[in-house]
């Protein structure tokens, strides 16, 4: 950008990611869209439209939805840390799409790059080492021959400017001054203000306000043509209204719709529900506005006893849940509590009815279960080959099952495994990453389902059942996840005026158990020596009720007789914080 000219040379730090978490995480979340006009050493200038993806693979929607807009790709390799896991499925991804990829090296000018490791690397991926371009981000090499080669190796757009216009959804956000901004791809006919267009999926009519290009700012053009990138505003108010993977289309003018997007299948569920439990209307219009563009989330509404109205939402991996939560509170001002993580499983009951479970609420018993499956998903992990030994340790504990084992060089190994995705959606990249002291990557794929034993672990408070902790787990599995939440719960549930019981029940059995004793007066204070007999009088007086009280009559607050610690008990409840749901829902021993 500052060779074109686009941004001034003073500018600092990651000038596209916008967004405060993608600044705090140093990440890329959201595709970023700029336009470059670049003159050539020809004499010609060029107008090239530059879509920067994120690399994570729970983002990989994002990235083969912008690799539908584009008519090639630069696939960017740290000269320092070689391939890694996620660059290996980006490749894959523009490869499946028939784009030419040109292959480039960065960071070239630190000391511990490694050019000659990296070009073998990229040899055995099936490229020419003659093809290798080299650069850094930094110093500014190399960047020059980039643009050129974008210009001499990637093909020109195909479209047709003669015939009647055709344009490709593929990103939009909200704008709260404009409503919804689409930003689109010309792939035949020209756009301009004023015209009058028509979204296949609904038949709606819109009035073109605003038609321009980013640049990398909104920079108003009054027309798009052929093959150009840019945004358009047209009135559209509701965030249903534009739908990603559309086509648009001149009103008069219809044209065959593109076959559109594929949707995006969620593989991890959460409840997110309001910390206050009375903002869920404003809860729901940030969902709306947030979903607009992140099209990969689902949400549906639903109830919890313990923590009231909420949303039961679907998200492509853990970080892509941890970054929308992070949205929500930066850019909306949300606070939501998060249940624990789950993956939709397929249960089939003896009576032959076939249910989909993405929430443990929703667990038939064990004794209606005929058979159960999980999703499974290929993983690939490359590391220094150092790290064999636990890493091979770490799989067999989440119930690998491995595929393959490959050197890509004498330090590196590339290990294939088939684990289920539920062992992979909770601390297995940070158990990887304290392994192997952060040098290995890890990436994965939807993989089918398999046939398991899975069992339910439910939590009771005081022989009460907590829903929103409740969990499906591996057989194997169930007993130890159920203490472990036990005792964390022993340190987050405050003790009340009787003594509370914390159990954990695996397919209706009680596999663990934590009892919080009563806050209880001193009475026996009062004693000053004397038989034991009378301070013991005292304490059982304490325990129990002075005077019996008949079952049909209720206790309130107000009434003057008093209640002991024993009938306190059948009548107490106990509510769990939203600090204590927090703490016991956050990853490890946090």
């Amino acid at each position: 950008m500052e060779k074109a000219g686009t941004i001034s040379l003073d500018k600092e730090g990651l000038y596209l990611d916008k967004l405060q978490v993608e600044k705090e995480r140093g990440i890329t979340v959201r595709a970023h869209t700029t336009s470059l006009v670049y003159k050539h050493s020809d004499g010609e200038s060029y107008l090239l439209n530059l879509i920067d993806t994120p690399g994570h693979v729970d983002f990989t929607y994002e990235v083969s939805r912008s690799l539908k807009a584009c008519q090639g790709a630069v696939l960017l390799v740290d000269c320092t840390q070689g391939i890694q896991a996620q660059t290996v499925a980006n490749y894959f991804l523009a490869w499946e799409a028939n784009l030419k990829i040109i292959p480039v090296m960065n960071k070239i000018d630190l000391p511990t790059s490694d050019p000659a490791r990296v070009i073998k690397e990229l040899a055995n991926m099936g490229f020419e080492e003659s093809e290798v371009l080299k650069a850094s981000g930094k110093t500014g090499e190399g960047v020059e021959g980039i643009l050129k080669a974008v210009i001499e190796r990637l093909p020109a757009p195909s479209g047709d400017p003669a015939k009647p216009l055709k344009a490709l959804l593929f990103e939009n956000w909200y704008d709260q001054f404009r409503g919804v901004v689409c930003l689109v791809n010309i792939l035949d006919g020209a756009l301009k203000k004023g015209d009058r267009i028509v979204a296949a999926s609904s038949n709606k009519v819109y009035e073109l306000e605003n038609v321009g290009i980013l640049y990398p700012e909104r920079a108003p053009t009054g027309a798009l043509y052929t093959g150009q990138v840019g945004y358009i505003i047209g009135g559209m108010r509701s965030t249903k209204e534009a739908r990603v993977g559309d086509t648009l289309y001149l009103e008069g003018a219809p044209v065959e719709p593109l076959p559109g997007f594929k949707s995006a299948k969620p593989m991890v569920f959460a409840g997110l529900y309001p910390a206050d439990g009375e903002s869920l209307d404003r809860l729901t219009d940030a969902f709306e506005k947030l979903t607009l563009n992140d099209a990969s989330v689902t949400y549906t509404k639903e109830r919890s006893d313990a923590l009231g109205m909420g949303f039961r939402c679907g998200f492509l991996g853990l970080l892509h849940m941890d970054v929308f939560l992070q949205r929500l509170e930066q850019e909306y001002g949300t606070d939501v509590i998060a249940t624990a993580p789950t993956v939709p499983y397929i249960v089939t009951t003896k009576e032959g009815q076939e249910i989909v479970v993405n929430n443990p609420s929703l667990f038939p018993e064990q004794h209606d279960i005929l058979t159960c499956t999980e999703p499974v998903a290929e993983a690939r992990i490359i590391a220094p080959k150092e790290y064999l030994s636990p890493l091979l340790r770490l799989c067999l504990e989440r119930r690998g099952v491995q595929q393959e084992l490959s050197y890509i060089d004498e330090a590196r190994l590339h290990l294939r495994y088939r684990i289920p995705l539920s062992e992979l959606i909770t601390d297995f990249n940070d158990s990887l990453k304290a392994l192997t002291s952060g040098f290995a990557t890890f990436d994965y794929e939807e993989a089918g389902y398999e046939e398991s034993e899975l069992v339910k672990v439910d939590v009771l408070i005081n022989g009460k059942p907590v829903e929103a902790l409740s969990a499906i787990a591996h057989q194997s599995k169930g007993v130890n996840y159920g203490k472990d939440l036990v005792q964390k719960l022993r340190k987050v549930v405050k003790r009340q005026l009787f003594q509370v019981a914390i159990q954990a029940s695996v397919d209706g059995r009680i596999v663990a158990r934590e009892t919080l004793q009563a806050l209880r007066k001193d009475v026996t204070a009062k004693c000053y020596g004397g038989d034991i007999t009378r301070k013991r009088k005292l304490l059982e007086k304490q325990k129990e009720a002075r005077r019996d009280l008949p079952p049909c009559i209720p206790f309130h607050a107000t009434d003057v007789r008093p209640v002991g610690k024993k009938r306190m008990k059948t009548i107490g409840n106990v509510q769990l914080s939203q600090d204590a749901f927090y703490s016991i829902l956050k990853k490890g021993d946090e």
